[in-house]
């Protein structure tokens, strides 16, 4: 009997960017066996072209998208601008606001439907903290965003 696969790609975007180290292995060991392509970082700024450039930029030396290719490269930014505005909590600005982000990120490509027509998906994940610049005066914050690539 074959394992049915859990192929809710939000689901381990999130999960991946919550993850220790230990069940970072279990969760790259299920992504592995279902062929999809992810990655993760650490970004932190005032300023959010510079949080959306370091995940393209992740995802890119990854070899999670092409960058000569624009679909998917959309569909990064996308997926990048969903998942802030779930930490902004709408308000996708951050040094304009005086807030500033301390964030980890994750990238899930795949393909989330059975029916293999559907093509791929790609989520991004972020997870860490927002607030006023100063230490001690921020909150935890999750965002996801998810878009067809």
């Amino acid at each position: 009997m074959t394992k049915e696969f859990d192929r809710r790609i939000g689901r381990h975007a999130i999960m991946y960017a919550f993850a220790d180290e230990e069940e970072e292995v279990i969760l790259t060991n299920e992504l592995k066996r279902m062929d999809w392509l992810y990655g993760k970082g650490k970004v932190g700024s005032m300023e959010l072209q510079k949080i959306v450039a370091a995940i393209e930029t992740s995802a890119k030396r990854l070899g999670l998208v092409n960058p000569d290719m624009y679909r998917e490269m959309h569909a990064l930014y996308h997926a990048i601008i969903e998942a802030l505005q779930g930490v902004t909590r709408g308000q996708v600005e951050l040094g304009g606001l005086l807030r500033t982000a301390g964030l980890r990120f994750a990238i899930v490509r795949g393909t989330p439907f059975k029916n293999g027509a559907e093509g791929e998906w790609i989520a991004v994940a972020v997870y860490g903290t927002i607030g006023a610049p100063v230490r001690g005066f921020e909150h935890e914050a999750v965002g996801l965003g998810i878009n067809h690539i």
